[in-house]
């Protein structure tokens, strides 16, 4: 099933998304996403870098996830890589 009609079907879709394209004019949706960003005081870089490493935590456990579920393709990338260092001249 095309990954459209299971959103569809589910209703699924994020507020932002289905109110834009319900309307059919992204325009208006820009212009408030960037008069928000410019009100909101600068960022610190204590924010950024706990922004960053809640990120990179996140990614992490998408990656370990992807490789628990599919381990063929774990295993296809240990060989590849292991091929790599094999073929490898210093």
């Amino acid at each position: 099933m095309p990954d459209g009609a299971q959103r569809k079907r589910d209703g699924a879709d994020p507020p932002g998304l289905r109110d834009a394209r319900d309307t059919g004019d992204t325009r208006e949706t820009d212009a408030q996403e960037t008069d928000a960003q410019e009100s909101d005081p600068p960022e610190t870089d204590a924010q950024r870098r706990r922004r960053r490493a809640q990120f990179l935590r996140e990614l992490h456990e998408a990656k370990a996830l992807r490789d628990r579920v599919q381990p063929r393709r774990v295993k296809a990338a240990r060989m590849r890589q292991a091929m790599r260092m094999r073929t490898f001249r210093w």
